[in-house]
């Protein structure tokens, strides 16, 4: 695990180091102070597995901070972790590309599963009590199961299922993969649970992003999800 985590409270940031590297002995974990410092590091060092951005912080200017992460390293998984930010800022972050959104109430432990969850190649988005959105950053800690990966907000029927199957225009392949976008596996696991290549699954889950008309992986769980659509609801 190595990963790089950018906040301005120092006492904060330290803590988090501490209970991460106590969590996992092998764990490597650079520091910045500011955005500033953060693309320099990822400038000189650019292979974290995880890159943990404070959404206040000095340098990161709003979202221009995601922005330049999301455009200049596609391929590296970047989190949102704030005290402050609303679920409106929450959202925006998902939808720009965040894999992940981590509130600073977050227990310890629930930090962990968090992070655990977002190199795994599933989103982690804490939801309010009620499933009906994001919970903003100073919500208390949320139980594992309020997070995109495996949650279901609304019961939908069989024919609710095969009517919006049918709007999206999905292949039965694409009805294949879908239900395990619903659930948060990654590529890889859906290559191999259905015997295909990734590169073939990339395709795949490609054109089901294009259809559900959002931009990534994370964004379709979580449209899948305001659908009421899951892995259990879906049959394949």
């Amino acid at each position: 695990m190595k990963l790089l985590i950018a906040d301005d409270h120092t006492l904060f940031r330290d803590t988090l180091v501490q209970y991460i590297e106590r969590a996992y002995p092998g764990a490597h974990v650079s520091l910045a102070k500011d955005f500033h410092e953060t693309r320099k590091i990822l400038a000189d060092e650019c292979d974290y597995d995880l890159v943990v951005l404070d959404f206040r912080m000095p340098g990161m200017n709003g979202f221009e901070g995601l922005k330049f992460i999301r455009e200049k390293y596609p391929d590296k998984p970047v989190a949102i972790m704030s005290g402050v930010a609303e679920p409106e800022d929450v959202k925006t972050s998902i939808e720009m590309g965040a894999s992940g959104y981590f509130p600073k109430t977050l227990s310890g432990k629930s930090l962990l599963s968090g992070i655990r969850q977002v190199l795994s190649g599933k989103p982690f988005v804490p939801l309010d009590d009620n499933h009906s959105g994001y919970a903003p950053s100073y919500y208390n800690d949320p139980k594992p199961a309020q997070t995109i990966s495996n949650n279901n907000t609304d019961e939908k029927s069989p024919e609710d299922l095969k009517k919006i199957m049918e709007d999206l225009g999905l292949t039965p392949r694409e009805r294949q993969i879908v239900a395990f976008l619903a659930k948060g596996t990654t590529n890889q696991e859906i290559a191999d649970a259905l015997g295909l290549k990734i590169v073939t699954v990339k395709l795949h889950v490609r054109s089901i992003c294009r259809k559900l008309g959002v931009k990534n992986r994370t964004q379709a769980a979580l449209k899948l999800r305001d659908s009421g659509i899951s892995s259990e609801t879906l049959q394949t």
